[in-house]
């Protein structure tokens, strides 16, 4: 007795469907903020691990989503531990509402310039950060740090006293004290959202990340930028995650591909981020831009302030706090 057509057509599809399912790569899906395809370097480390673990040819495949498009900055951690994302490239500091101890990664004046933040990679302050974010549900494929500096359409930031009367967004709880100690006011967002505060007048000035201040093309909105130098006070660590659920659902050929990816983003990253200020300081002042330095006796200033402060608090209040700062001012 022959099938009927439709029958043998349906029968032929769910064959199909089958030996595809059986063959189909597993997809994780990336998500983060910063704009896609036009040369961040953030997004660029995930990108290079999506061509990584493509040519690994281990029946995995990383899904990009730039720009937002899936989550958005301040969601990204809360459904990376939840397992509704697979991975992200984050500014950790922006999950210290959950995890206060990540405003560590961001506590003014810790790091300093690329090479201390290179060395503390491999510290015990990074081992103290790495267990928390383990414990929460996640874990670290690739390490990055950004320098940054400030901006603003009011004056230049150097000295304290020169942010009295600013309206200014810092990225983070420690920044924001020792900003609001010197008479700043502070309006907490995204450095996604910076652009448009500053168009509409929110804000006056602003601190990021390198990075944030080409990508987002801040230098149309400002007069002028206080560049890292020798002395940066502003540093922040922007790991690519991965929530622990999805590595546990890997194979053991696929975990080595991703950890091997992550290893090649890692070095390449730590290549291009002494560029990235540079780069910064070229399109600024290519934009009639006037860029200015901070000089020790400033960046000592801060510190002082910091310290009565923000580092104060964080001490007295986060568990672990005083062990956090102890260990990342044991690095030499």
């Amino acid at each position: 007795m022959k099938m009927p057509f439709a029958k043998v057509a349906m029968a032929a599809s769910l064959s199909i469907l089958v030996s595809g399912v059986a063959v189909a790569e597993t997809v994780l899906r990336v998500s983060h903020q910063f704009p896609g395809g036009k040369g961040d370097v953030r997004d660029e480390m995930v990108q290079l691990m999506a061509r990584e673990v493509a040519a690994a040819d281990v029946g995995l495949e990383l899904q990009v989503y730039p720009g937002q498009s899936l989550f958005k900055a301040k969601e990204q951690w809360g459904a990376l531990v939840r397992g509704r994302l697979d991975m992200t490239s984050l500014p950790l500091d922006y999950a210290s509402g959950r995890h206060p101890e990540f405003s560590a990664t961001l506590m003014p004046g810790l790091v300093r310039n690329h090479e201390r933040a290179a060395r503390l990679n491999d510290s015990e302050f990074m081992g103290m950060i790495k267990k928390v974010i383990n414990d929460a549900g996640a874990r670290v494929l690739a390490d990055a740090w950004l320098a940054g500096g400030f901006a603003s359409n009011k004056q230049c930031i150097t000295s304290p006293d020169t942010v009295q009367g600013q309206t200014l967004r810092a990225a983070g709880p420690a920044f924001d004290e020792m900003l609001a100690t010197a008479g700043a006011s502070i309006a907490s967002m995204p450095s996604s959202e910076i652009y448009t505060a500053m168009q509409t007048g929110v804000l006056d000035g602003a601190n990021t990340s390198s990075g944030s201040f080409v990508s987002y093309r801040i230098y149309e909105q400002v007069t002028c930028l206080t560049a890292p130098g020798e002395n940066a006070l502003w540093f922040m660590y922007e790991p690519v995650l991965i929530s622990e659920r999805s590595w546990n659902s890997l194979n053991e050929e696929q975990q080595a591909a991703l950890a091997a990816a992550g290893q090649k983003a890692e070095e390449y990253f730590a290549k291009e981020a002494a560029g990235l200020d540079q780069k910064m300081i070229d399109v600024f002042k290519e934009n009639g831009v006037e860029v200015v330095n901070m000089s020790p006796d400033n960046y000592q200033a801060w510190l002082d302030i910091a310290k009565k402060s923000s580092y104060k608090t964080f001490a007295e209040n986060v568990p672990n706090g005083q062990a956090l700062i102890d260990a990342a001012l044991a690095v030499e």
